[in-house]
């Protein structure tokens, strides 16, 4: 089917909402550490609790829209959502709270790829990429901005209301979904659940693509959650001192990313995936020369971050629109693929947080560059790879 502009647009804003709930606790971690009585070094595991959450949707929840009416399902993951972010503001825990951003990480992430999914199955072959890419840019509006949505909410009324505002915000959208949505009925005859869950090893083992694709997803974002889990460690202290909204902010210098998704998609549609992700790869690592000023400069820091936002979000929808080529299994898919996104996010995070305990910004940044080389070498290889021999898998 072909989506219209309006429509796109609200999908695209639904994913923004939804997946901002996986990172509104990275500019909040000294907030929610203080509250809690946590060590800077042990509240990576905040952020690394929504990243458990979203490889156990990925596992889990994601495969069940190959398996069931895709409207329903995501309708019935958005209310238990909005449940789940209700938990974060009431907890007042280590326990409870880890537990309840495991669930928002959860169901955040199902519902966000749920959509994605949804729609590269509904979309015409031709522009699959574009609308693809028009929702990850919805995607990219939410990473980014959740964390200037966090910051300004928590400095006006602590970071529990930044919870209360989105569990409300979650509820709000589930009328406008209904009919934004695709209809897309369940399989005549679906595949038993176990088997349906157990057919993505078999993707991963049979699918070069999705397998390569999924490798330089899992290094580029453990670079990108090495750089914003380490940021608001690096400016909430000396010499920059920031406030929370002023942090926060920061994300939004990157919503250039978004474009970079959306006109990524469109040259993936016109068969120039290979040079986009050589280009992407370059920037990714291009971009911590800036960054590593940062203490001395917030200018330099803006650049970094256009630099890598632009090339994250690149690549990633590059990554979505190869794999999603066929248009076969896209639940499952999108589900082996955003795995590997989850691994690394969840290692990254918890990477940064150590590092700069360790040894300050100096140390996330070469821990942030080296990752970068290591994916621009690994493309590198795979891509010198003969066509038939990749299409062998």
């Amino acid at each position: 089917m072909h989506f219209s502009t309006t429509r796109l647009a609200l999908l695209a804003g639904s994913a923004a909402l939804c997946v901002a709930n996986v990172y509104y606790a990275q500019p909040l971690l000294d907030l929610i550490a203080a509250d809690l009585a946590l060590e800077h070094a042990a509240a990576g595991g905040i952020v690394t609790a929504t990243q458990v959450g979203s490889v156990l949707a990925l596992l889990f929840l994601v495969p069940l829209g190959d398996r069931f009416d895709r409207r329903r399902l995501l309708l019935a993951q958005l209310a238990a959502l909005a449940l789940a972010l209700a938990g974060i503001w009431a907890a007042e825990r280590t326990a409870p709270l880890l537990g309840a951003m495991l669930l928002a990480g959860l169901l955040g992430t199902a519902m966000t790829q749920g959509l994605i999914a949804s729609v590269a199955a509904s979309a015409d072959e031709g522009e699959r990429g574009r609308v693809v890419g028009a929702v990850q840019g919805g995607v990219v509006l939410g990473l980014l901005g959740a964390r200037a949505v966090a910051g300004a909410i928590a400095d006006l009324a602590g970071w529990r209301a930044v919870y209360a505002v989105s569990a409300v915000s979650t509820v709000a959208i589930a009328g406008l979904l209904w009919h934004a949505l695709p209809a897309l009925p369940a399989p005549a005859r679906p595949l038993p659940y176990r088997q349906l869950v157990g057919s993505m090893a078999a993707l991963l083992r049979s699918d070069r693509t999705l397998r390569e694709r999924g490798i330089i997803a899992l290094l580029m974002f453990a670079v990108f959650n090495i750089f914003w889990s380490a940021l608001a460690l690096e400016l909430a202290a000396p010499p920059h001192a920031l406030p929370h909204t002023a942090i926060g902010a920061f994300g939004l210098v990157g919503l250039v990313g978004a474009l970079g998704a959306m006109r990524a998609g469109r040259l993936a549609d016109r068969g120039h995936g290979e040079r986009l992700t050589g280009a992407a790869l370059v920037l990714l690592c291009l971009a911590w020369l800036p960054l590593a000023f940062t203490p001395a400069s917030l200018l330099a820091l803006a650049a970094g971050i256009v630099a890598l936002d632009l090339a994250v979000q690149a690549l990633h929808v590059t990554n979505q629109s190869l794999i999603l080529r066929g248009g076969a299994a896209p639940g499952r898919m999108v589900g082996c693929y955003m795995l590997f996104y989850a691994a690394g996010s969840g290692a990254g995070a918890l990477a940064a947080t150590a590092a700069h305990a360790a040894g300050g910004w100096p140390l996330v940044c070469l821990l942030g560059a080296g990752l970068s080389i290591a994916a621009l070498l690994y493309w590198h290889v795979c891509a010198r790879q003969p066509a038939t021999c990749r299409a062998a898998g």
